[in-house]
């Protein structure tokens, strides 16, 4: 029990914070891309390029700017294939992305046979002088790092970016109604070329993230599995910024709980642990878009049942993966 609830102390949930960051980077910058009308299926591979690039990069030249950078070029590499083939060659999306996956998977296990297990630089703490002292949030929100910072940030400006400019109305315009969009004078292959390489660029830091800020170093399949994730996360965050943070970071809180009940219960093997987040995480996805969430807002009173709702809306762009043809 007291490993359990060691699992939602200050600390553990400063480390939640922490952790979820890479995926913050990796799904916000997939639901850059899909707001735009683009899939982006790419994203465990380009996840795992980006980790081995930015260690690769941060490594060599001893800097971490560089190796951020980097990763961001990678990723924005990545997705401009995926953008090429389906917007320019009216190429199945799904299949290129998909193919991408398993390509960076297991170009990023050639190319990173000799940086496997060395030591490199890291992303070092950054607390907020006098911030970091305050009670609860100082610890949670101004005792990180420059990248959780950022990935705070991030959160904000995607949804102030969204739902609070013209940019973003365009944005959403692209995603929705191209064709609409299109008549109104809007050049819909040109952002959604531009929009599709700034998400697969926030993909590629996410990868970076991962081994230069969570996970240090670099082995094989280093982010496994993470890119799926991030994918699940847009699709569980309903393509709202604040949503999907939050998948990010509960996926972040089922990892800690999973690691939490393995000192809880030393008799279960321990491959079983590292895995429970993956079933969780799905279990999850599935109650949040079932009925049963819906008959438990019956209870609620009127005003709250809208506000969820609202919130909960888990509609994909109505544009999303279908091509379009600007003459």
């Amino acid at each position: 029990m007291e490993e359990l609830l060691a699992i939602f102390s200050i600390t553990a949930l400063s480390s939640v914070l922490a952790f979820s960051a890479p995926l913050i980077f990796a799904a916000l910058g997939e639901t850059w891309s899909e707001r735009a009308g683009v899939i982006n299926l790419s994203v465990e591979g380009t996840m795992m390029m980006g980790a081995l690039t930015g260690f690769a990069a941060a490594k060599v030249t001893e800097s971490l700017v560089i190796g951020f950078v980097a990763a961001m070029a990678v990723g924005a590499a990545m997705s401009a294939i995926v953008a090429f083939g389906s917007i320019t060659l009216d190429r199945d999306q799904v299949a290129i992305g998909f193919v991408l996956a398993l390509l960076g998977v297991e170009l990023s296990s050639f190319l990173g046979t000799p940086f496997v297990r060395i030591p490199g630089v890291a992303v070092r703490p950054l607390p907020i002088p006098i911030l970091a002292d305050i009670p609860i949030l100082g610890p949670l929100f101004f005792d990180q790092d420059i990248v959780t910072y950022l990935s705070f940030i991030l959160i904000v400006f995607t949804w102030f970016w969204f739902y609070r400019t013209q940019a973003g109305l365009v944005l959403r315009g692209i995603g929705e109604r191209p064709e609409a969009a299109f008549a109104r004078g809007v050049n819909v292959i040109r952002l959604r070329y531009i929009y599709t390489l700034i998400g697969g660029a926030m993909i590629g830091f996410g990868g970076a993230a991962f081994s230069l800020h969570v996970i240090l170093g670099w082995s094989y399949r280093h982010t496994a599995n993470f890119g799926w994730i991030a994918l699940a996360i847009v699709i569980f965050g309903g393509w709202h910024p604040y949503r999907v943070a939050m998948g990010a970071y509960l996926f972040g809180l089922i990892r800690a709980a999973a690691t939490g009940l393995q000192s809880a219960i030393p008799g279960v093997p321990v491959q079983v642990f590292p895995l429970l987040p993956f079933p969780l995480m799905i279990l999850t996805l599935i109650i949040f878009n079932s009925d049963s969430l819906e008959r438990l807002k019956l209870y609620l009173p009127t005003r709250v049942q809208r506000s969820l709702t609202s919130f909960l809306r888990s509609t994909p762009p109505a544009g999303l993966g279908k091509h379009f043809e600007q003459d």
